[in-house]
């Protein structure tokens, strides 16, 4: 883990970068469907986006274009405020590398999730896997730095529970992306500790914590092309 500036000349980079490629993406759906509100509408669209069609059909990119497309400008407003707040606090305190691969490991857990447990009948969109995944990670950043992490595990307890309860929320993506972003911030900061003193030295972390990143992403991209590639119904279904 490593810590950045807090200074005024600090920005956050990298998230200001993702929330412009969420924009950039809803314009595309907007523009294609003719509308802001059914921007979903359009089939050049909607073949981008994670359901059982499209893993009929081994669309496999749809595990990531799904992560940066939503339904209508509410959702797009919600997700983009969700990540600012968390990804600004999440890249002050990793380097932009880590917080990087937090992101896309956690986008990409919410579409493994969603493809084994929540495909059925369903479109998925959204980058709240990603955002839930953040969530993990700043709960795992508190307990290493011994802070009351209190008040953010109320904030996941509460929407878990609306994920459950409001009809048309992703639980498995929320959940998929949570626990995997759980995960890479627990192989950053807790892993490289299991280190022998004498050879935790700073090179010796990073490579540990990355190591062990590159295993969990292995692992997930595994799963996503395992259901890819053993969904049935291959070139049968149509997005229409």
């Amino acid at each position: 883990m490593t810590t950045v500036s807090t200074s005024r000349s600090w920005q956050p980079v990298l998230t200001y970068s993702l929330i412009a490629v969420n924009v950039i993406a809803f314009a595309f759906s907007a523009k294609a469907s003719g509308s802001i509100q059914y921007n979903m509408s359009a089939p050049e669209v909607r073949e981008l986006a994670l359901s059982e069609a499209a893993t009929a059909n081994g669309w496999w990119w749809t595990a990531i274009t799904s992560g940066f497309l939503h339904f209508g400008p509410i959702h797009l407003l919600v997700n983009m405020y969700s990540l600012y707040v968390l990804g600004r606090s999440v890249e002050q305190v990793m380097d932009r590398a880590h917080y990087g691969a937090i992101y896309a490991i956690s986008l990409l857990g919410g579409s493994a999730s969603v493809l084994w447990f929540g495909l059925e009948n369903t479109i998925t969109v959204g980058a709240s896997g990603a955002i839930f995944g953040l969530m993990g990670a700043e709960l795992v950043l508190l307990l290493r730095m011994r802070m009351n992490p209190t008040s953010l595990v109320v904030v996941i307890a509460a929407n878990v529970v609306a994920s459950m309860m409001i009809p048309g929320i992703s639980l498995m993506g929320h959940l998929g992306g949570l626990v995997a972003g759980a995960a890479v911030a627990a192989a950053m900061v807790y892993v490289p500790e299991l280190l022998p003193r004498d050879k935790r030295t700073a090179k010796q972390i990073q490579a540990v914590g990355w190591a062990c990143t590159g295993v969990i992403a292995a692992v997930v991209v595994a799963l996503i092309a395992v259901r890819f590639g053993t969904y049935p119904g291959i070139s049968r279904y149509v997005v229409d």
